[in-house]
């Protein structure tokens, strides 16, 4: 019977062991690893995810220090972050060199981030590695630090670009805590650990730069609404401005309506600034001489200059029939009555003028005199219909003609004054309304009769004009809503679509009462209306001095138009004063006694 030797008994015991206590820490490092890939993955915030990538590796390979640097557009690498409290170093790392253009090999980071190769360095002092380390001793020296082993290794996302270069140093032996040289197994971890880091880097760039190219198309499109019209530019850019102010105001007060209103990150104010930057992209649709109307007959031109040549026309006849008459001996044309015709038409055209600026209110006794004056006829002795584009001829082609020379009524309304809707679109907008809106369609598209348009009691646009302009906010709508429903977005169409909207359900275009709005809807609609009471670039309308529009807005609020909460708030925080010192001309910036509007 053989006997065994007691003595190999303790021996593989403790090989065993050994082999045990490797396998232990191997699990414990791949525990660690898969925790801290799930962290990295789910961080949103770009601090945060520098910092986790750091510690999570200087945890992972126990080291002293760590420094983690990222790769510039300018081919240079820049100190993200790094363990120690000194500040960072606020210069940057050249990867190649100015002069030459040649790579810079010389530094341990730099090759690292040039080749993707992991470096792994025992000793940095006393190992021949070739490096130049002037860096690391002059951090040393005026630290008080002492470098030895180092393990360097590169960031690099799914196409092999290296994006930064996460650096250890000063490995410790998690038994006796001296400085040991980074295992083999140890680089190993720490390049699967920057694999995930730089994947997760990598998509959170390519999120920024996703939300930077949408925000930036965005304020493209506001800018070029804004650059349609001469007369609104700014407007969408003047708009987000207030609405910030606003929530910021609501946002950090504590009293009621307000306490419970917060904006919980930077998610929810980019969304209400989107909106705001968004709330009048409809305006796209609307025909650039509406937004622009100026005067009751403008359409691409002012068309009191062919009114005027009718009473040209009517003068010089008045002239020939008096001369005729002089000419004949017919003593009925007098010179007396020729300056009474001439008195009586320049009178005539200088109320129809002033009737086609809609300055000021149209009362029945001035429509009954367009009426009269309207009366007068002219004769016109050529086509009007030569010279008109394709689409005008088919639009005109069921207007009836009448032999000429024709008379015509000094002021009309005629058929081809008439403009229908396209074919589809009107179908296409009730449809819409009766699902979602509450704006009553106007038989025509556009109604350019000149009576019709004379006769406007206030302003210068006709239901058929303001029906138009309104419709911007539908388009708004249906133009939000084909955006893809990105999380944090969710809000989007609800806050840019709700800036007509009135606290007592008479605004458009869904007659929503307040309850049904948002506050930042409703934020939306007071900085819309201020912004439009005191622009200096409106063609309808003079702007209002800093005392009109709050006064103005007062009575909106007790009207049921706009928050009344908001409208205090607006007030009491005073960024009514701050925004008019920035953007209002001095002669419009007037006292206002807050005091008398508050509560």
């Amino acid at each position: 019977m053989m006997q065994s030797n007691s003595r190999d008994i303790p021996e593989i015991d403790t090989k065993i062991l050994q082999h045990s206590k490797v396998g232990i820490a191997t699990q414990s490092k791949l525990e660690k690893l898969v925790e801290l890939g799930i962290a990295i993955s789910k961080e949103k915030d770009h601090h945060v995810l520098l910092k986790q990538i750091l510690f999570g590796g200087q945890k992972l390979a126990n080291a002293e220090a760590a420094t983690l640097y990222t790769r510039t557009d300018d081919e240079e690498l820049r100190f993200a972050i790094r363990s120690m409290d000194d500040t960072l170093p606020s210069f940057t790392i050249p990867l190649y060199d100015k002069d030459s253009g040649k790579p810079r090999h010389q530094n341990i980071s730099t090759h690292v981030a040039l080749t993707g190769e992991t470096v792994r360095i025992s000793d940095i002092y006393n190992e021949n590695h070739g490096f130049d380390i002037s860096g690391t001793r002059a951090f040393d020296e005026s630290t008080g630090y002492r470098t030895v082993s180092m393990l360097t290794v590169p960031l690099s996302p799914r196409d092999g670009q290296i994006i930064g270069v996460l650096q250890l140093i000063n490995a410790k032996d998690p038994v006796s805590g001296e400085i040991v040289p980074f295992t083999e197994e140890m680089a190993s971890f720490c390049k699967a650990l920057s694999s995930q880091a730089a994947v997760a880097l990598e998509n959170q760039k390519l999120i920024v730069a996703q939300r930077e190219l949408m925000d930036s198309i965005v304020q493209v499109i506001a800018s070029a609404i804004d650059a349609k019209s001469a007369y609104t530019g700014g407007h969408c850019e003047r708009v987000p401005l207030l609405v910030e102010q606003l929530a910021k105001a609501a946002h950090d007060s504590n009293e009621k309506p307000f306490n419970d209103f917060k904006m919980v990150d930077d998610e929810a104010w980019r969304e209400l600034l989107l909106a705001a930057w968004l709330h009048d992209c409809g305006k796209v649709t609307t025909p650039e001489h509406i937004v622009d109307k100026a005067t009751k007959l403008e359409t691409i031109n002012n068309r009191i200059h062919e009114i005027r040549m009718r009473f040209e026309v009517l003068r010089r006849d008045a002239e020939i029939d008096y001369l005729k008459g002089v000419i004949a001996g017919d003593k009925n044309f007098t010179h007396d009555k020729l300056k009474k015709r001439w008195q009586w038409l320049d009178e005539a055209f200088a109320f129809v003028s002033k009737c086609n600026i809609g300055g000021e209110f149209m009362s029945q006794d001035k429509i009954d005199r367009l009426k009269e004056i309207s009366k007068e006829s002219w004769l016109r002795h050529f086509d009007d219909q030569l010279g008109l584009s394709e689409m005008e001829q088919k639009r005109l082609k069921e207007c009836p003609t009448a032999p000429l020379p024709h008379v015509e009524q000094l002021l009309a309304d005629k058929a081809e004054h008439l403009i229908n809707w396209p074919v589809g679109f009107r179908q296409y907008v009730e449809q819409g309304s009766k699902k979602d809106f509450n704006m009553k369609i106007p038989e025509y598209m556009s109604n350019q009769g000149e009576l019709h348009n004379l006769s406007i009691s206030r302003g210068t646009l006709t239901t058929e004009d303001r029906f138009r302009i309104n419709d911007h906010v539908i388009q708004t709508i249906l133009m939000l809503k084909q955006l893809p429903n990105t999380k944090g977005l969710n809000n989007l169409v609800e806050f840019a679509g709700g800036h007509h909207e009135a606290m007592n359900g008479l605004g458009y275009p869904k007659g929503l009462k307040g309850e049904q709005m948002s506050l930042p809807a409703r934020m939306l609609a007071i900085a819309d209306i201020f912004e439009a009471l005191t622009a200096s670039d409106r063609p309808y309308k003079k702007a209002k001095t800093l005392s009109e529009a709050v006064r103005i807005m007062s009575f909106m609020q007790k009207d049921g138009h706009i928050d009344p909460n908001l409208f205090q708030l607006f007030l009491s925080s005073g960024i009514y004063l701050k925004y008019a010192n920035t953007y209002l001309r001095p002669d419009q910036i007037d006292e206002v006694d807050v005091d008398s509007y508050l509560n």
